[in-house]
């Protein structure tokens, strides 16, 4: 039987590298972006490969979400896998530099929409059963602070406790549920981070050999592909040049 996945966020970076890895194997997908070119774009490549269901809609709104998922098209109505990809992070400076719009649209992004998408979702998983899965994407922000992360590593902590959280609540259903904590990657994700700031962009990554797109996809592959008695919980990946800073220490000089 053929497996159907739903894909959040997947017109860029690990989403769109997620849904060539599965095309290729075959999986039929339903695929979420905001814009409307790149996702049609998308559909209509991978449609060599497999049955693909594009949606253009942004996860944080609610009512659209569930508009969408209520009318999926019959074909892809059993649901095995569901990637929660969609997110971002907004700005570098420090919390009382930080736009509170930025924050709160991390929020209602990284949060908010991942929780719609799954709640809507889980009784399509559950009549799967055995072998389903969900992958929320993380990130090593939510596990280590560093300046500037704030709200986006605060969302990320939300993500982790939430995945461990719903194992709780399904088990005895045979659906499985892991979070991807991916370090330094180079995407786009940085790109919109850095509002579009080329030379920061390429600064952050210079020499610093950082996990692609492609390699987060292969991860969620095998994720999604272990025998169905097994639940990986947690995965942490960083490139081998990245490791954790010391402590700051802020020091006073006599007067």
């Amino acid at each position: 039987m053929t497996s159907t996945l739903f894909i959040t966020g997947a017109t860029s970076g690990f989403g769109e590298a997620c849904a060539r890895k599965f095309a290729q194997a075959g999986w039929k997908l339903v695929l979420t972006g905001r814009r409307e070119e790149r996702l049609n774009a998308l559909c209509e490549e991978l449609s060599q490969h497999t049955e693909v269901h594009g949606l253009v809609v942004d996860v944080r709104d609610r009512a659209a979400m569930e508009h969408a998922i209520a009318n999926l098209p019959p074909s892809f109505n059993q649901l095995r896998g569901l990637i929660n990809n969609a997110g971002l992070a907004l700005g570098t400076d420090p919390a009382p530099k930080c736009d509170l719009d930025d924050w709160e649209t991390m929020v209602d992004t990284n949060i908010k929409g991942l929780i719609y998408t799954t709640r809507l979702l889980l009784p399509r998983l559950i009549a799967h059963g055995r072998g389903a899965g969900i992958v929320n994407l993380g990130s090593v922000a939510g596990n280590y602070p560093y300046p500037g992360s704030h709200v986006y590593g605060g969302t990320k902590a939300f993500v982790k406790q939430f995945s461990l959280n719903l194992r709780c609540d399904l088990q005895g259903t045979g659906v499985r549920v892991s979070n991807i904590e991916p370090g330094l990657c180079e995407s786009e994700f940085s790109m919109v981070r850095f509002a579009g700031d080329q030379a920061r962009y390429d600064a952050t990554y210079q020499g610093a050999e950082p996990i692609q797109p492609q390699d987060i996809a292969d991860t969620i592959f095998w994720v999604l592909n272990t025998p169905a008695h097994i639940n990986i919980n947690r995965l942490e990946l960083m490139p081998v040049t990245q490791s954790w800073s010391g402590f700051a220490i802020e020091r006073h000089t006599k007067a």
